[in-house]
């Protein structure tokens, strides 16, 4: 794992993804700025839960809230945004390091659209029923943040790469055999989201690892992931 990270990172000042690079720090200043902005209205005016002790705390913590909200909510949006190109980053790094390989199909525009949609729901209605254990429960509420968003992006950045070359079924079933390395794919592309500034391209870096993640895999299941 560490040196798959060590490879993504690299990736990201290779001329082929530069450009994709600066794209997602433009995106993601822009997703963060529209997010803080809407979680702000959304919290002075209106009742988020409809159960007025949490309404309550969430009007205490006030701008503290709105500041937390953005943070556990950024990365679901900013890859939804960025899920036109990661597309593009995944036929780079492969392009770069794995020459042999045949052509991949690509992944539908559709399936991304999809995966990303899904993350973000899901992060958006997780991540929000976990706010009262993220607030009340100091140190307990790491582990719960950590398990909970290293399976969501590790499911999502897992079918994007796997979706350029294996069919919905296959990829499902080579995702749970390999469960584990998903998971903690999951939680190194977690931790790239909870840096600051890194977490404005942990997109780009998050799908470069994934696909060196991906392909290792092979030494596993030869035939499978044959392409």
């Amino acid at each position: 794992m560490l040196t798959a990270l060590i490879r993504a990172i690299e990736e990201v000042f290779t001329p082929p993804l530069r450009r994709v690079v600066v794209l997602s720090l433009a995106l993601a200043l822009a997703s963060f700025a529209v997010l803080w902005i809407g979680l702000a209205i959304l919290v002075h005016n209106t009742n988020m839960f409809g159960w007025w002790p949490l309404d309550w705390l969430i009007d205490l913590l006030g701008a503290l809230a709105i500041l937390v909200l953005s943070w556990l909510l950024f990365p679901a949006v900013v890859t939804l945004v960025m899920g036109f190109y990661l597309d593009r980053v995944a036929a780079a790094v492969e392009t770069r390091d794995y020459p042999g390989l045949d052509a991949a199909r690509g992944t539908p525009l559709y399936d991304i659209v999809a995966a990303t949609l899904r993350l973000m729901l899901l992060t958006i209605i997780l991540n929000l029923l976990a706010l009262p254990l993220y607030l009340l429960l100091p140190g307990i509420n790491f582990f719960v943040f950590l398990a909970l968003n290293g399976y969501l992006f590790g499911r999502t950045y897992f079918e994007v790469v796997a979706l350029r070359r294996l069919d919905r079924g296959t990829a499902k079933a080579v995702r749970r055999r390999f469960a584990g390395r998903v998971f903690i794919g999951g939680l190194v592309i977690t931790g790239l989201f909870s840096l600051p500034l890194v977490n404005l391209i942990a997109p780009v870096i998050a799908t470069a690892f994934m696909v060196h993640v991906f392909l290792s895999l092979r030494r596993f299941e030869p035939r499978l992931l044959s392409s």
